[in-house]
């Protein structure tokens, strides 16, 4: 008697089984994307497929398992429960990520994936059915996608930078964009001088020579003492080296290296003014600061890169008690030319107690990767008139706005990458544009720490050596 309740029990199972694959099986989501897939996508409900569900949970789809569905959409073998249905279109709190940036809209009309794509999804009933963001096929365009299920912001399980470096203090060498399409080398096989006044620093400066210009002691300016910068220098800071009220203007020149210097109180334009298509510029291991007891008119920027100058990197840098750091483009009516250029990596640099701009950008193709910003009062990065920041691994910490694309009326730029930053105890960004797929060109998994570990990396390895 007990085996002839085990088998109708069974048997009972089964038919429910086969019951709901085809009930959901004939049913059709149309236009109004009310109904469900078409019968010929049967439901795969194999145990071993089923992805997890509950909220709050998350797993990686295989891409083995992707089908076309006619057009740009795409279905997986896997199943997940909790979709929408026909009495709850928009139940389903899945969101679906490409390589850790979150695709959209969800809960979208089937013909719409099939003929917009774009991101487009529809978790309906246990089948999720979506396109890739540029409508290229998930199967082949060698792109990892995940899902999270509820109210997360992020993507836990796959970050959209490469591996991180598997050295976490790599605090030596150049890389990013000073390095692509040619090389900055400075004054590398030059003649090699040290200074130690400001007379004797502006002549070694004169000139196009290839030179090494060790800074020895402190050299104060007024307050706002143009420095020009000729092309093929190398300014390096020997221990404790200060360069107080001087300004370096960097017009129209190549192949500068800025390295190992702490300036303090520059006055109206900024410590260093990259301008007028300069290129190949790296600014490594300084130290800028002034004060916010002078207003926000008073002391200039810490770093400038206008005027169609391109292919600069900042790396190991501290940034600190000063209210408008560093600016890429200064306009942008009547400075469109600056589309195009304006090719810039900042990487493991400390920002704190600033007010904004960690940077601020107009046009340009900006990486920033593992730096760390803490306690902004303004917004930390701003990105507008179609500018692109991609951001990896970044870390805020008590931040008012990290990311912004709306600053005063500009035109808005756009965001790459900004699932993979760390957000401690900040406010909401403020991103009003569709996230962008941008990476650069250039391979920095070498130089990529996880962002969990970047404060401690990035406050004990920022600043003069």
């Amino acid at each position: 008697m007990q085996r002839n309740t085990r088998s109708i029990t069974k048997l009972s199972l089964s038919t429910l089984l086969l019951s709901a694959i085809i009930s959901f099986s004939s049913c059709k989501k149309n236009d109004t994307g009310t109904a469900a897939l078409p019968a010929d996508s049967a439901i795969n409900l194999n145990v071993t497929e089923a992805l997890a569900s509950s909220n709050g949970s998350s797993g990686t789809l295989s891409t083995k398992g992707f089908r076309s569905d006619g057009g740009y959409a795409y279905k997986i073998s896997q199943s997940i429960a909790n979709g929408d249905d026909s009495a709850t279109p928009t139940k389903s709190i899945l969101k679906l990520y490409e390589n850790g940036v979150e695709l959209g809209p969800a809960h979208a009309v089937h013909d719409d994936i099939r003929n917009l794509g774009k991101g487009r999804f529809s978790h309906w009933g246990t089948t999720l059915l979506f396109s890739a963001s540029d409508n290229t096929d998930p199967r082949t365009n060698g792109r990892t996608y995940t899902y999270v299920m509820g109210t997360a912001t992020t993507d836990p399980t796959t970050p959209t930078s490469p591996p991180t470096s598997t050295n976490p203090n790599v605090t030596e060498g150049i890389m990013g964009y000073a390095m692509v399409n040619g090389s900055t080398t400075g004054g590398k096989g030059g003649a090699e001088v040290t200074v130690t006044t400001l007379a004797a620093l502006k002549t070694a400066l004169s000139d196009n020579v290839a030179r090494t210009i060790y800074i020895s002691g402190t050299i104060k300016g007024a307050g706002e003492d143009p420095i020009y910068v000729k092309s093929n220098k190398s300014i390096i800071g020997k221990s404790g080296a200060v360069l107080e009220g001087l300004e370096f203007f960097v017009f129209g020149v190549s192949n500068i290296i800025f390295q190992n210097l702490t300036f303090k109180n520059y006055v109206t334009y900024a410590a260093i003014q990259i301008k007028e298509s300069a290129h190949h510029i790296w600014i490594d291991h300084c130290d800028f600061s002034t004060d916010r007891t002078h207003g926000w008119e008073y002391w200039g920027k810490d770093i400038t890169i206008t005027r169609e100058s391109d292919y600069v990197t900042v790396s190991w840098n501290k940034f600190h008690d000063t209210n408008l750091s560093v600016l890429i483009s200064g306009g942008i009516v009547g400075h469109e030319a600056d589309a195009g250029k304006l090719h810039v990596t900042l990487h493991h640099n400390f920002w704190y107690n600033v007010t904004e701009r960690e940077p601020s950008m107009n046009y340009g193709r900006v990486h920033m990767f593992n730096n760390y910003h803490l306690n902004n009062s303004g917004y930390s990065i701003g990105t507008r008139a179609g500018g692109i920041v991609r951001t990896d691994n970044e870390y805020f910490a008590n931040c008012t706005k990290p990311l912004t694309t709306k600053v005063a009326s500009d035109p808005e730029g756009y965001f790459s990458g900004i699932n993979t930053n760390i957000y401690d105890k900040c406010g909401p960004n403020n991103i009003t544009t569709a996230l962008s797929t941008w990476v650069p060109e250039y391979d920095y998994k070498a130089f990529l720490n996880d962002a969990a570990s970047v404060p401690s990396i990035v406050s004990n390895g920022a600043g003069p050596k």
